[in-house]
């Protein structure tokens, strides 16, 4: 649906294009540059009726742009709503104990024999 309202909204700028650049505006405009006094519109349909289609035409296409970029704009922001991060669930991964290995051998349990030679007292000070 969005990408048929682009081509149409793409398709009527082509014509409000067109319709607008044809019009004869107060100097000539590009309308005259197309044969002289009567452009390719005018010879096609004169002048009086040429002036009041393209008039017709681009109050319409006009009119046409504004309501599908509206239309559009509106389609656009309700396609897509930010989330946050924040709103999802977390799931801490799963830890796995290490495989055993052969060349590291687990240590045993066995209690380590101390082997700290007891510190001889100092001798005694003799006082004056």
């Amino acid at each position: 649906m969005y990408t048929a309202l682009i081509f149409l909204l793409i398709l009527d700028s082509i014509i409000l294009i067109g319709s607008v650049l044809l019009q004869a505006g107060k100097g000539g405009g590009l309308a005259a540059s197309f044969g002289g006094a009567a452009s390719s519109a005018d010879a096609f349909v004169g002048t009086r009726q040429a002036a009041n289609l393209l008039t017709r035409t681009s109050w319409w296409s006009g009119g046409v742009f504004l309501f599908l970029g509206l239309v559009l704009s509106i389609m656009s922001t309700r396609a897509s709503t930010p989330t946050s991060v924040l709103d999802g669930t977390f799931q801490r991964p799963a830890q796995t104990a290490p495989a055993p290995s052969q060349a590291n051998p687990a240590v045993p349990l066995e209690a380590v024999p101390s082997k700290t030679t007891p510190t001889p007292a100092p001798p005694p000070t003799k006082q004056p």
